[in-house]
């Protein structure tokens, strides 16, 4: 049986990987879409921008979030003033950093369910006299959002793992961004933690199993409905 604490743990957890899936989805798709379908000059730089979380080390992110979200940053102040918007050492910060760590798992995803598309189905409802934003709408939208599906479970199991990031920009607060992966360092660090950080090491286990099992499935059944063949 799990105990209050790590049913908080739990809670604020999936708060988190919720709400950090929410905020990356609509940029997500709209930057997958950018990188698969346009040509540009900047555009190795953009992809080099966009993917850059996924080879820091995460307490880098973590450390330039506090630098330009903190109370004393730029934006952080400005928030505060004019909004009484806090993310430092607060749940919602929690969020910007899962978000800004797991981000580049939602371009790819939406970036690969573009590609995938057969351009021959957008060219069709054109012919047919539908505008871009129809296509858009109608076609293009409805074939990516297997890729979408998949993009977001990935996102919210990466928030549920995210620490460096994490513990850098709002810390380790009971209650209040302690989640999964803080609460298990946290009862490792503890004389009597052994089974709480087994127990939670057991969910983590578990959620991340259950998540790329559900990511492969929706990947070969997207595949097939969209007529992809393996080589």
């Amino acid at each position: 049986m799990l105990t209050d604490a790590e049913w908080q743990v739990l809670v604020l957890s999936a708060q988190v990987g919720l709400c950090a899936t929410f905020l990356c989805l609509l940029p997500g798709v709209f930057f997958g879409w950018l990188l698969a379908r346009k040509e540009f000059m900047a555009k190795p730089v953009l992809e080099a921008a966009l993917f850059m979380p996924m080879v820091l080390p995460p307490t880098v992110p973590g450390y330039l979030l506090l630098v330009v979200f903190g109370s004393q940053g730029v934006v952080g102040q400005w928030l505060k003033t004019h909004f009484n918007i806090e993310f430092a050492f607060n749940w919602k910060g929690a969020v910007l950093a899962s978000a800004v760590i797991a981000f580049p798992l939602m371009v790819q995803a939406a970036k690969l369910s573009v590609q995938m598309i057969d351009r021959r189905l957008e060219l069709a409802a054109s012919t047919l006299g539908a505008s871009p934003i129809k296509v858009w709408y109608t076609v293009t939208l409805p074939l990516m959002l297997p890729g979408i599906l998949i993009g977001s479970i990935m996102v919210f199991s990466r928030s549920l793992g995210e620490f460096g990031a994490t513990i850098t920009f709002v810390g380790n607060i009971a209650g209040e961004t302690r989640t999964l992966p803080l609460a298990i360092y946290s009862a490792t660090h503890q004389m009597d933690g052994d089974a709480m950080a087994l127990r939670l090491i057991l969910i983590c286990l578990a959620l991340a199993f259950f998540s790329l099992l559900l990511s492969n499935i929706l990947t070969h059944r997207a595949e097939r409905w969209l007529g992809v063949r393996r080589a």
